[in-house]
């Protein structure tokens, strides 16, 4: 892992997404979530606050290590319960069916092997488990399309792998058959970082 991903991007990424008007798209996506929990792509650790009061403690994945200085704060600061693992969400270390819950908000755009990691997802839950998630990914709208596409592998590089034009509905509804989603462009992004997934996927 070089510089830029493991001391710099942590530190932009933390300043970018802790932009108020996400909250409430992490309070809604957050708000559902029951029992035994999996956070994949915890970052900088923004999610904390929004979790519910009953969830007291959270198993948690990252694959930069980078990412841990600044989530130490929001650690510390928490009443839940923190079991952090750096590691990446394509190979989890968890035994299947082990959890009511899993959660990821703007991960699945950077995750190399990302039909991997939404098997794990899958494989991890009980049944009747849900898949809470919001993501950013590829537009409805063709003109759209064609920035994205133009510029994800320029993304990849200053996003840490992160990309621009992935169909995040596509990629869940080949791992969950039951699937509730809505796809919005976010009002205070660019259209071409801000058309959102927000969805629940259920194991059954």
């Amino acid at each position: 892992m070089n510089l830029y991903s493991q001391f710099i991007m942590p530190r932009l990424l933390d300043w970018s997404m802790s932009d108020a008007s996400l909250a409430n798209y992490r309070t809604s996506v957050l708000a559902q979530v029951t029992g035994e929990t999996l956070e994949i792509g915890f970052g900088t650790g923004l999610n904390l606050p929004y979790y519910p009061k009953h969830i007291k403690k959270l198993i948690t994945v990252d694959a930069n290590p980078g990412m841990n200085a600044l989530a130490l704060k929001r650690i510390q600061a928490s009443d839940i319960l923190v079991e952090h693992n750096v590691l990446n969400g394509e190979n989890l270390p968890f035994a299947s069916q082990s959890f009511d819950s899993v959660v990821t908000t703007w991960t699945l755009c950077s995750i190399a092997n990302v039909e991997q990691a939404l098997k794990e997802i899958y494989r991890v839950l009980k049944p009747q488990g849900r898949y809470f998630f919001i993501e950013h990914g590829l537009s409805n709208d063709p003109k759209v399309q064609v920035w994205q596409n133009r510029l994800t592998p320029i993304q990849k590089v200053i996003g840490d792998g992160c990309h621009l034009n992935r169909n995040i509905k596509h990629l869940v509804e080949n791992q969950f058959s039951h699937l509730t989603i809505e796809q919005f462009y976010s009002e205070n992004l660019p259209k071409i970082l801000g058309y959102l997934y927000k969805g629940v996927a259920l194991k059954q």
